[in-house]
């Protein structure tokens, strides 16, 4: 199970999109805006970790990229934590909110040091990736990813535990 704080709907019968800023200042949402769409375009790496770390507040260690269109929480950007010498790779959404017809959730995303995230992924609220753990492209990420496993898939799945692939590793193969 995902780590969400669940707020109910702020006016009965009315999803909670309707009212979203009830919950987040569109001042604060106009920013985010405008910084993420500025560092998806963005080549240079340094200069996105920077905007990110300033004007969002993301947590984002050295050496980490996030290569082109790259899309964090536009709402919640402070709620993502990514460790250093990671790839998020082209077009991944990074999301630590979602709106349900009844409620919304918030969630942190904590992403490990060395961790390797395909292309077009998406990373839900209230997930963890642990160090070293590589998620293959076009995966919906919905729970939890032990360090040093590879995962994939739609919902996403374990292939392999650090431990099998030691394991694989260390078995001689039978031709």
């Amino acid at each position: 199970m995902r780590r969400t704080d669940r707020h109910p709907a702020p006016v009965k019968g009315t999803n909670p999109l309707w009212h979203m800023y009830r919950t987040v200042s569109f001042f604060k949402v106009a920013k985010n805006f405008i910084v993420i769409q500025i560092g998806r375009y963005t080549p240079f790496l340094s200069v996105k970790r920077w905007l990110y770390r300033t004007f969002l507040g993301m947590g984002i260690g050295e050496k980490t990229a996030l290569a082109l269109m790259v899309v964090p929480d536009t709402m919640f950007p402070e709620r993502i934590r990514i460790g250093r010498n990671s790839i998020i790779g082209f077009n991944t959404t990074i999301l630590a909110h979602e709106y349900l017809t009844d409620e919304y959730r918030l969630g942190d995303v904590i992403i490990g040091d060395n961790v390797m995230i395909g292309a077009n992924t998406t990373i839900l609220p209230g997930v963890e990736i642990g160090d070293g753990a590589t998620v293959s492209a076009a995966s919906l990420v919905n729970r939890d990813i032990p360090p040093g496993s590879l995962a994939g898939g739609n919902p996403v799945r374990i292939i392999y535990t650090a431990e099998q692939l030691k394991e694989r590793k260390r078995t001689p193969r039978q031709s």
